[in-house]
């Protein structure tokens, strides 16, 4: 199946906010999933007093977990990215709250600015990179909860490696220095 065809047919949903259902406590669909990532990303003191920038690495923060899902918040100093990788048996959403994202797959690049959404299922190999000269804030809803980042290789370089996450519940709320999220 074309997703591309799919798309000119039925039109981008994320596209469409009528469509798209207010969030509930505990979301089930995708589009109860793109609702509770808006309502964060519009909500600053969810979030906004939590960021932190590493010169080192993507600084990540699991912000909200709920039955089957999390949500993180990740930051993007200029030049940072995430490699090549997808999300294991996860489906996401990325938004991009502030700044400007660069996301790569097989099929192009597309920029990703500020209120930008990207929705993935498993098995959705892309790279996303700071590509700009300023920071850059994302959130990224998994269900279920992410355990494990393939990271892919390029063309011409070795095989895959897979990288595992400790469970939810064991995951550190403040900086990680175990696996980046995307």
């Amino acid at each position: 199946m074309n997703s591309d065809s799919d798309l000119q047919i039925a039109g981008d949903i994320l596209e469409v906010p009528h469509l798209l259902q207010p969030p509930r406590e505990h979301p089930s669909t995708v589009a109860e999933f793109v609702g509770l990532a808006r309502s964060i990303a519009a909500d600053r003191s969810q979030w906004e007093h939590l960021v932190r920038y590493d010169a080192a690495s993507r600084w990540y923060h699991r912000l909200r977990t709920g039955p089957g899902y999390e949500v993180w918040l990740l930051s993007w100093v200029p030049g940072q990215g995430s490699g090549l990788h997808d999300h294991g048996r996860s489906s996401g959403v990325l938004t991009v709250l502030e700044g400007a994202l660069t996301e790569r797959t097989e099929r192009g690049t597309r920029a990703l600015g500020a209120g930008a959404q990207r929705v993935f299922a498993p098995g959705y190999v892309h790279e996303v990179v700071n590509d700009s000269l300023e920071p850059a804030i994302s959130l990224h809803v998994y269900h279920p909860g992410l355990t494990e980042m393939p990271m892919l290789p390029r063309a011409g370089t070795q095989a895959e490696t897979r990288i595992r996450l400790r469970p939810a519940e064991e995951t550190p709320h403040a900086r990680c220095s175990g696996a980046d999220v995307s």
